[in-house]
């Protein structure tokens, strides 16, 4: 079910799309995440990829864990980015600061989703992958807290959870097996240095109208 849902998000990929930061060209045009896009989000405190799997907590919610790793090649710390459901986010479109969002796992198909669960290591929130092929629940919307009007990519921002006011973190911890080395991703309270998240790695929808290609390993 996670491969069918990650081939159909890029066949549906009918933009032209851009790997960044190798890019050519009109680069001033492309400096910001825009809605559709696929991106790995660094945690810029603990220098952590957001990342998820098929792996399950064994407390809590019991859903699909999120975690953070160190390693920047994984192709599952892959996510991307839509809108919120029965919301507008037009393809290639900037993402303005706080725009409401949904961000996708790309492997599973499964949302970045919070709820009162403690997290199985720090007891803060519990961070999940939740839904189907896309579709979760009202608890899987984030809004982008930015310092400008829209979401640069070279910017550290935070994702503010809005059914619970809990900010996206990582504050450290780290497991055991099965997922030894990693860190436990969580939601808390209080704005601070642990929740602040930078675009790195990606495939950005382009707002253009025109085929522009750059060259590009295949996802």
């Amino acid at each position: 079910m996670g491969l069918i849902y990650t081939l159909r998000v890029l066949i549906k990929s009918f933009l032209v799309v851009l790997l960044w930061p190798k890019c050519e060209g009109r680069e001033s045009e492309f400096n910001y995440v825009t809605c559709g896009s696929l991106v790995k989000l660094l945690n810029t405190r603990h220098n952590v990829r957001l990342h998820s799997h098929d792996v399950k907590y064994g407390s809590g919610s019991g859903q699909q864990s999120v975690t953070g790793v160190e390693s920047a090649d994984d192709a599952n710390s892959y996510w991307r980015i839509r809108g919120k459901p029965n919301g507008t986010c037009q393809r290639g479109v900037p993402i303005q600061c706080d725009q409401a969002i949904r961000i996708t796992h790309m492997t599973t198909g499964r949302n970045l989703h919070t709820h009162h669960f403690s997290s199985p290591l720090s007891n803060n929130q519990e961070v999940s992958a939740f839904g189907e092929n896309g579709e979760g629940d009202d608890l899987d919307v984030w809004r982008v807290q930015c310092d400008g009007s829209i979401w640069e990519r070279d910017e550290a921002v935070r994702f503010k959870h809005v059914g619970t006011d809990a900010f996206l973190s990582v504050t450290g911890e780290q497991y055991g097996n099965p997922i030894r080395g990693q860190r436990e991703v969580h939601a808390m309270g209080t704005a601070n240095q642990n929740n602040y998240w930078k675009a790195m790695e990606g495939v950005f929808i382009l707002p253009s109208q025109e085929p522009l290609r750059h060259n590009h390993e295949e996802l």
